[in-house]
């Protein structure tokens, strides 16, 4: 990087997590200094209800006046705020976009499927070649993203931890009925999509965030919560099936026991876990190279580049 680099901030408030990235960026290089995240469950109820609780809205808050004065702390010159799925979804999200601006001082970008896949894909890709598959899997929603170099195909599908345990998981642990209902509720989205996700040639699946990270952690046998420390961990299909076996018939609290499991992932885990192993299924992947780098890499990529906000993303086709 040149002397020009500046710290930027780059913030996403998720329907689980609210997340907070540092880093110098220098164009579109960024060199990470901080990240950070919360489990706060922002979209809590929302596929219910359609509407963000007041008590989801102010732990998000309470968080993010947190991350606001370590971005000032920090002399970031630019913070891009985004939310997605779970706000995307809500009817009442104005009052939450009103709340963050009146806390922070910043203004949030409510992002679509296509412009958080374009910066997903953009963050996790950075530094590679050849085509490769992306999925995201959140809270609420999940992307799926292909392409080489540039997205060529993408697609947000409404199913996350966070909402499918909503829907299925009720007993701790899940019952057989209730788990069999999972499986059979994701492989009922999953053969909606094309083929246009299928593995081609040696590389594996791409996944990035919490769950996948998570899941590799406990694959590995982490001793610590820091399950940043895992990044470019490649998993076998059966690995992932073997945490699963290992987390799904256990009560959330023993979970919790684990070191990666950390508090607000215990009850989704199960759910998100099946959802990566799912896709490796049904798209013909023996294994997933699991990566830190993700959205919040792709916005601060955009901000460093002066191509924020995302008005200025031709998205995917």
């Amino acid at each position: 990087m040149t002397a020009d680099r500046r710290v930027v901030a780059a913030v996403d408030c998720g329907t689980n997590s609210t997340r907070l990235l540092l880093a110098h960026v220098d164009g579109r290089g960024v060199d990470p200094l901080v990240r950070r995240t919360a489990l706060t469950r922002l979209g809590a109820g929302v596929d219910a209800s359609g509407r963000l609780s007041e008590a989801a809205i102010t732990r998000v808050g309470d968080v993010l006046a947190d991350y606001a004065r370590q971005w000032r702390d920090a002399g970031a010159v630019r913070v891009a705020m985004t939310a997605t799925s779970a706000v995307r979804d809500a009817t009442d999200a104005a009052v939450f976009l009103t709340t963050v601006r009146d806390i922070t001082g910043a203004d949030v970008t409510v992002l679509t499927g296509a412009q958080e896949a374009a910066l997903t894909f953009e963050g996790a890709t950075a530094g590679t070649s050849g085509r490769r598959v992306v999925c995201d899997i959140g809270g609420g929603s999940t992307e799926l993203i292909s392409g080489d170099g540039r997205v060529d195909r993408w697609v947000s599908m409404q199913v996350g931890s966070v909402r499918l345990r909503e829907r299925h998981l009720h007993g701790d642990p899940p019952s057989v009925a209730e788990y069999a209902a999972l499986v059979n509720g994701i492989d009922d989205v999953l053969a909606r999509q094309d083929d246009a996700f299928t593995a081609v040639g040696c590389h594996p699946q791409i996944a990035v965030a919490g769950t996948a990270l998570t899941v590799a952690a406990v694959a590995v046998g982490a001793t610590a919560p820091d399950v940043d420390a895992v990044d470019g961990t490649v998993l076998s299909s059966v690995d992932v099936a073997q945490v699963i076996e290992d987390l799904a018939w256990v009560p959330a609290a023993q979970r919790l026991a684990l070191p990666p499991v950390v508090p607000g992932r215990e009850d989704v885990i199960v759910a998100g876990a099946l959802l990566l192993s799912r896709l490796l299924a049904r798209f013909g992947f023996d294994a997933v190279e699991v990566r830190v780098a993700d959205l919040l890499d792709g916005i601060a990529r955009r901000v460093g580049a002066d191509a924020w906000p995302p008005a200025a993303i031709d998205g995917a086709t």
